[in-house]
């Protein structure tokens, strides 16, 4: 899928962009497991290997892992990096829909 098309599937997705050798990353991983579980159907949640998908990245000036990106109608409204709550995460999620 391409990037464009992957954050218009929904009004408001969640995009991580992560690293396989990241720690941090590896910590987010249940909790961006849970957050997709629990938004299911309502929020689209896409998870971007920054390794395997190195031109996305840069075009998204992604410069840290995790990564976390919410659009809005396909537009960028939120982004944070590094190792954050769940809760909070969610929260802030929702607080878009």
């Amino acid at each position: 899928m391409i990037y464009t098309e992957a954050i218009t599937t929904t009004p408001v997705v969640l995009v991580e962009f992560y690293a396989t050798w990241c720690p941090h990353c590896r910590r987010m991983m249940p909790v961006v497991a849970q957050i997709k579980e629990l938004l299911q159907g309502t929020v689209d949640v896409y998870q971007f290997d920054i390794d395997a998908n190195e031109a996305v990245a840069d075009a998204q000036g992604v410069n840290a892992t995790p990564t976390f990106i919410i659009y809005r109608d396909g537009q960028e409204v939120w982004r944070e990096s590094g190792e954050m709550d769940g809760q909070f995460l969610l929260d802030k999620v929702q607080s878009f829909l």
